[in-house]
């Protein structure tokens, strides 16, 4: 699993012209899952995405959690970063898990996450195309992967 974690202060998510998911100050995590991927990375992932000191404290040190900050998620899926561009001009997405295993995993993390997060949690539509607005805090933008 891969997922690009960017503190925002505010992000949003468009299909078809209406917004389907919005947050404030939070984090926007677009989530790739890995054609070999399970429960087990996502669980991981959900624990360490609530526990990520990455917004600062009173002293300006990257010292509290989305959880200590009463911030909100936004979730969403990009298949897109399993692309890899080693070959040619045009990107493989071959690790990229296909659909049928991606989708349910994709929404098992937003479960997990609205389920052990007391914040708001966002998402996208799976599988459409969505526009995505943010305003990046910092900015500061992590990439996790297991």
């Amino acid at each position: 699993m891969r997922i690009v974690i960017q503190r925002v202060k505010s992000a949003s998510v468009d299909v078809n012209g209406s917004t389907v998911g919005k947050i404030q100050r939070g984090l926007l995590l677009l989530a790739g899952i890995h054609e070999t991927d399970s429960k087990e990375e996502v669980d991981w992932c959900c624990r360490k995405i609530r526990k990520l000191r990455i917004f600062e404290d009173e002293d300006g040190k990257m010292n509290r959690s989305v959880t200590d900050i009463g911030g909100g998620l936004l979730v969403i899926s990009q298949f897109t970063l399993y692309g890899n561009t080693q070959k040619g001009n045009r990107p493989s997405f071959i690790e990229a898990a296909k659909p049928d295993l991606a989708e349910p995993l994709y929404d098992y993390m937003v479960d997990t996450l609205k389920k052990d997060f007391d914040g708001l949690v966002e998402t996208g539509t799976f599988g459409a195309m969505m526009d995505v607005s943010l305003i990046n805090d910092g900015p500061v933008t992590l990439v996790m992967e297991r």
